[in-house]
């Protein structure tokens, strides 16, 4: 504006006699310089304010996701969580710093036009009363409904992601029943579902967009026609026409001073659901340093259950209802039970996925509830039914906090067969592993999982049948290094065939959450028993196949 007012000023009939071309340059070189120091001063400022903001909500996020309890997890569909890390996290990076600098740029230019055309058409003062009273009618009647149509845009947005990674994970069963056009539908659907939103977003632009521009060229008009009646001797023609010039684009500034302020409280809706999943509860704390356990605890691994009771979520039905039992010290307990029972419960609340709703677990004289989870699940071995691997390297994977020289990783993969697969790659010990180490054959990810444990030399270990889904050479691999490196500890097995239990040196039985035997499987086998039972349905499933 001072740019302007300068030319206007120079430019005039009364300072034609006295124009010195030299100092306009220098006046107006010297206002260009400041304009750019204050443009370059805001960028940086609203761009450092934005990145600053930005990183903080994601790390809230990510660390209230990343710390919640499964229930959490099992509730609350992947999309979700996505489309709030992706979408809602992107308008707070990039489109809400820079639409707030530039919906208070473009309301001070509204308000400079405003003051310019007034100070030299003092009548249409008179018109700001009503203009200012319909831009502020106007913006809450179109704000009520374009953040709702906001809000349903990120809702609709979830299920068109969960839908789409759900398709792509399970693109094999697709294909085998043939039903990609149900799936391809279904998500066209969704993604139509989602575009609704977009469409009447885009309709209550264009309804606040006439209106405003209607306005603001009435506000011109009547502007225009007062500068034209008054005399010459009161407004000098220089400033008719730098009133006009800003007059002109008052329409669209009107509109898009609006448009921004209005887009920005929309997309104040990012904020809102990122704050939802900031406030997450959390899991118990990570690592308690008044109850830190000893360095060699698990010594024993010894286990002593006590009335343990276990629920999922608040007001469900308890899943264990009451088990009391006490496991010795290098004793190979199988567990077993019809589906449903609660055997995968029990793994879940020893490594405290779950929380007890009553009850409490003893392993060797500590009550695992006052200890951190860092401290109670690192003390632990578990061999999962699906083989868990992570994107990034063989050394990451087995060893991944880096506690380990390569000499003992080799010496881990050599007793886990794998020395020699390994060693046969171009990277050796940094050879790549894709995500869910699908570049891995699934007998060979499982002796992965398996060299994993071993190096922790852990006295307690945890077994989901890990030989469910390998071959039998694998299988007898696995057996074996079972029997020689963890002679001396405790396994606990869970078994969905009853033949890898019947070496076990006890059999525990859950049926219904209850404990309901738990004996050696030779004494169990020789009176009526459940497990007799479950071994007799077995052994005529087997004759009959």
């Amino acid at each position: 504006m001072t740019s302007d007012y300068w030319l206007a000023y120079e430019t005039s009939e009364e300072r034609a006699a006295f124009f010195d071309p030299s100092l306009f340059i220098e006046v107006y070189a010297v206002i260009a310089a400041i304009s750019f120091i204050l443009m370059f001063g805001r960028t940086a400022f609203s761009m450092l304010l934005g990145l600053k903001t930005s990183q903080k909500f994601f790390k809230q996020i990510l660390h209230s996701i990343l710390h919640a309890p499964m229930s959490f997890f099992d509730t609350t569909p992947s999309g979700r969580i996505l489309s709030r890390a992706s979408s809602d996290q992107t308008n707070i990076d990039v489109l809400l710093p820079f639409m707030t600098i530039l919906s208070l740029s473009l309301y001070m230019s509204v308000i400079s036009v405003i003051i310019i055309t007034c100070q030299y058409a003092w009548p249409t003062v008179f018109l700001l009363v009503p203009l200012g009273w319909l831009n502020i009618w106007y913006r809450g009647y179109y704000l009520a409904t374009s953040r709702e149509i906001t809000r349903l845009d990120s809702i609709t947005k979830a299920p068109v992601i969960h839908h789409f990674s759900e398709s792509i994970s399970g693109v094999m069963t697709i294909r085998c029943f043939r039903k990609q056009d149900r799936f391809v539908q279904e998500n066209v659907d969704r993604v139509d579902g989602n575009l609704r939103m977009d469409f009447h977003n885009n309709g209550a632009n264009g309804w606040l967009g006439f209106r405003m521009e209607f306005l603001g060229s009435m506000f011109l008009c009547v502007s225009t026609v007062f500068m034209i009646l008054l005399p010459s001797n009161v407004i000098k023609p220089e400033y008719v026409g730098l009133s006009l010039s800003y007059g002109l684009s008052l329409n669209g500034l009107l509109f898009w001073a609006l448009y921004t302020s209005c887009f920005v409280e929309n997309r104040m809706v990012s904020v809102e659901r990122i704050k939802q999943f900031t406030n997450i509860p959390s899991e118990a704390e990570w690592v308690k340093k008044d109850t830190s356990p000893p360095p060699n605890w698990p010594n024993h691994g010894s286990v002593e259950l006590r009335d343990l009771q276990v629920r999922y979520r608040p007001n469900t039905p308890l899943v264990l209802k009451g088990i009391t039992l006490n496991i010795q010290g290098g004793k190979k307990i199988g567990v077993v039970g019809r589906t449903g029972g609660g055997k995968s419960t029990l793994i879940q609340v020893l490594f405290r996925l779950v929380e007890p709703s009553g009850g409490s677990i003893i392993i060797d004289g500590i009550d695992i509830s006052t200890l951190g989870l860092h401290d109670l699940r690192s003390r632990f071995g578990i061999i999962p039914q699906e083989p868990i691997l992570f994107e990034g390297t063989v050394r990451s994977n087995i060893d991944p906090i880096g506690q380990h020289s390569d000499e003992e990783i080799w010496r881990s993969l050599e007793r886990c067969q794998l020395n020699d697969v390994v060693a046969a790659k171009p990277g050796k010990l940094d050879s790549a592993v894709v995500d869910n180490g699908d570049n891995w054959s699934v007998g060979q990810r499982q002796l992965l999982c398996l060299g994993r444990v071993l190096l922790k030399h852990s006295r307690l270990l945890f077994m989901d049948e890990a030989t469910a889904s390998v071959d039998s050479q694998t299988d007898a691999v696995i057996q074996k290094v079972i029997r020689e490196d963890f002679a001396d500890c405790t396994i606990v097995s869970i078994a969905h065939r009853i033949p890898t239990v019947m070496d076990c040196d006890r059999v525990l039985v859950i049926d219904a959450g209850y404990a309901k035997e738990f004996d050696k499987p030779s004494r169990l086998i020789e009176k009526p028993s459940l497990f007799g039972a479950l071994v007799q349905e077995y052994a005529n499933r087997s004759s009959g196949l």
